[in-house]
């Protein structure tokens, strides 16, 4: 008998590397088949999502706390969860108008590795100490691991380099049983999606899994800091020709004012859709509207509904 690896049984027992008995006869499928399997498979993903809830707001809790003392989130993954990581970073400054260096995605292999796959790059744990210390990560900023299997030795070198040398709040999220997990972060958030419909292929249940805790985390720590008035993205900016029209809409859309005077209210105040609202709805000047938001930490409502205009 052959000796192996120690990783060898790693991965052997790992709760993503198993045989999915549902898809064994997807090889001699048709296409309708292959699709109804992993459609059904896909189903299971946002059930073992809502079972890690009480997680998921742990983590949250911990990103606004961050983020109100200046402190920045970063994702740190490898492959696709890496990737996970980059995309929803890059999209909070347009949603959000948040500054880039708020939310930050590493990847093992750097940005190469977004567009083409750098496998070997994850197996160093030095790695991904050294890329926190690149970003100059700090005690104050939240260091968020992805890894499908919870064992890959770039993010948890990363989250034990966060937690045990520069001090500051660690998340981990994987789709293994926390039993499983290589790493001990302050919070850690696991959806078991079972086996995938390819076994091993973690870009697919796992990958939605952990798409959904991602846009959760930012989008739960967003509402929190102000950034949404109803249920609508309200601190964009006119950086391209959608978020435009988006704004203006949505300007129209609170406060009942035409096209033309939506238009004409953002331009007055750079583009800034809340500031916009502030004005339009207390029927305030740009002045007045900027120093409401700021003495309500950028909430719409109490903005609105305050009047700050008088001083004690």
């Amino acid at each position: 008998m052959s000796d192996h690896s120690p990783l060898f049984d790693q991965l052997r027992d790992l709760a993503t590397e198993q045989k999915n008995p549902h898809s064994t006869h997807i090889d001699t499928a048709s296409v309708e088949e292959i699709l109804r399997v992993i459609n059904t498979e896909d189903h299971k993903v946002p059930i073992a999502v809502r079972r890690e809830l009480p997680y998921v707001a742990e983590a949250v809790k911990i990103v606004v706390e961050a983020f109100q003392n200046g402190g920045r989130l970063f994702y740190v993954g490898a492959g696709t969860s890496g990737r996970l990581g980059v995309v929803d970073a890059s999209e909070c400054p347009p949603t959000f108008g948040t500054d880039p260096e708020m939310v930050q995605g590493i990847i093992a292999g750097g940005r190469e590795a977004v567009f083409r796959s750098q496998e070997g790059a994850e197996d160093i744990p030095e790695a991904g100490a050294k890329a926190l210390e690149k970003h100059g990560v700090t005690s104050n900023d939240v260091v968020c691991g992805i890894a499908s299997s919870g064992r890959t030795p770039f993010v948890v070198g990363a989250v034990e380099h966060a937690r045990d040398e520069i001090g500051g709040p660690t998340l981990f999220v994987t789709t293994v049983p926390r039993e499983e997990l290589d790493v001990n972060p302050d919070v850690a958030i696991c959806p078991v999606v079972g086996p995938e419909v390819i076994m091993g292929s973690t870009r697919m249940k796992s990958g939605t899994a952990q798409k959904l805790v991602l846009n959760m985390i930012t989008t739960a720590a967003m509402v929190r800091l102000g950034k949404v008035y109803e249920n609508m993205m309200v601190d964009l900016r006119r950086t391209s020709d959608k978020l435009v029209e988006r704004g203006i809409r949505t300007v129209m859309m609170v406060t009942g004012v035409d096209y033309d005077e939506a238009d004409a209210v953002l331009d007055r105040c750079d583009g800034h859709v809340k500031t916009a609202i502030v004005m339009l709805l207390a029927d305030v000047d740009v002045e007045e509207a900027h120093r409401r938001l700021e003495e309500t930490d950028g909430f719409v409502r109490p903005a609105i509904e305050v009047d700050l205009s008088v001083e004690d």
